[in-house]
């Protein structure tokens, strides 16, 4: 499976030092600096390649958004790190169906709860 050019998950009510502490552990990041409001930055690396990442707390409906900015992430897909992010933050995790293409419906999310369970949802309309 090739690896997707970048990773975007949605984090539910994840507090940051969490979300820091994973990051650490799980790409080698340095801990997040403040970018702004609610933003925050880091870089990892996986296999010598380094990877940017952009946290934005409360991006939509709540939800931080957790940005990988290279295809050298340990994961092949969004759902591969919603995954594991749901499983090691406990929180919900939302991420994209698969690799998204024009003509694809761009409210069509796959929810990942910390149990492991999955379901697809329409969001924001998924009145979750």
């Amino acid at each position: 499976m090739q690896s997707y050019p970048d990773i975007e998950i949605y984090l539910a009510h994840c507090d940051i030092a969490r979300v820091d502490a994973w990051l650490q552990q799980a790409i080698a990041a340095e801990p997040l600096s403040p970018l702004g409001k609610r933003k925050w930055h880091t870089l990892g690396s996986a296999a010598a390649d380094e990877i940017p990442v952009l946290v934005v707390e409360k991006a939509a409906d709540g939800f931080t958004s957790l940005w990988f900015d290279s295809p050298a992430t340990p994961w092949a897909t969004d759902t591969e790190c919603a995954q594991e992010a749901a499983a090691r933050l406990g929180c919900e995790v939302r991420c994209s169906l698969g690799g998204w293409q024009p003509g694809d419906d761009p409210d069509r999310f796959l929810q990942v709860l910390p149990d492991g369970s999955e379901q697809p949802i329409d969001w924001p309309d998924s009145g979750q």
